[in-house]
Formats: C-alpha cells, structure tokens, sequence
C-alpha cells in the first residue's frame, strides 16, 4: 500500500506523520485490497477561528475510491473523525463484497470450468405424472392458478398460437409473461 501525508498552509511534524500513519495502518483489518491512501492535512482560518482540515483518499482495486474529509479545532481530532468514518465506510464495503452473490463463471475467477459432459453411472428413473393435474392451460386459468396457489412461482400454459408461454410472480405482486 502506498502511503502520502501532505500538509497545506502550516509545517507537518514527525509526531502528526507517525500519528496519521499508524490510523492507516488500521485499515488493513478490513482485507480489502487498499492500493493507496493519500492524506492531506490543512490548516484553516475562517472569521479568526484557526482549524484543521483532514482528507483522507484511499484508492481500492476495481477502481474503487473512498473520500473522506472532516474539519475540527485540533488536528488530531480530525484526524480520528476522519478514521472512524473511513472505518464505516470500509466496514460496508467489506460487507457488500462478502454479501455478493456469484451470477457468472467471471465472477467465480480463473478456477471455474463448466461442466461439458453430465455422466452418471447409475440408471435414470423417470417417475410419471398424472396427466389430469397438468393439462394445458389458457391465459386466464393461468393467471387463476397462479393467484390461488401460494408455493407455486410460474405456470406455463399455451396461449392463443399454441405458443408455450411462462407466467410467474414477481415480487411487487404482479405477473410477468415470458
């Protein structure tokens, strides 16, 4: 991780280095891949109140970037506000990315192979169904079906080309047609 810590407008001391260097030597609890993290510190003069201003940049792999500025009377101060939001901000952002489903063989990384072949060596059984239970429906019988039934997320039924279609719930409470 490359670090900078840069001072605006006053003189930084080795004490204020070491103290911002080791709050961001604390984010690497979070095991996100932190690439860099700039920290600017300036000072501010508004109305003849003296303050400090702290920017803390991280830069995250997959381009993400993380920007957090906090302003206080004393620049340690800021410097812990700054720490404590970015520590937030890690915090979610770790959760998302352990929170993230895998949708496709990118997202499974370089490992992943697709299954070619299906080979079993046991028989297949084919169980069969009573045919009364499925016979085809119309697109009304459908929508009937699919609001008495509460297990039951689509139906297919033919529609008025003999063309198979597929109904189904979606989460809002109205039905798709496929």
């Amino acid at each position: 991780m490359n670090t900078s810590i840069t001072g605006r407008h006053f003189e930084l001391t080795e004490t204020i280095k070491a103290y911002a260097n080791a709050a961001i030597d604390g984010l690497k609890k979070y095991n996100l891949d932190i690439i860099s993290a700039n920290t600017i510190i300036s000072a501010n003069e508004k109305n003849g109140k003296k303050g400090f201003s702290t920017e803390f940049i991280i830069n995250l792999k997959d381009k993400n970037t993380i920007v957090i500025t906090q302003n206080d009377k004393d620049v340690y101060a800021a410097i812990d506000l700054a720490i404590e939001r970015l520590k937030k901000s890690l915090r979610r952002h770790a959760d998302k990315i352990k929170g993230h489903r895998i949708m496709s063989f990118k997202d499974l990384g370089t490992e992943a192979e697709a299954v070619s072949e299906y080979t079993t060596n046991e028989e297949l059984e084919i169980v069969p169904m009573d045919l009364e239970l499925h016979k085809p429906l119309d697109f009304d019988e459908a929508i009937d079906a699919l609001k008495a039934e509460t297990k039951r997320q689509f139906i297919v039924f033919n529609d008025h080309e003999n063309m198979m279609r597929v109904m189904y719930k979606r989460a809002d409470g109205k039905f798709g047609l496929y």
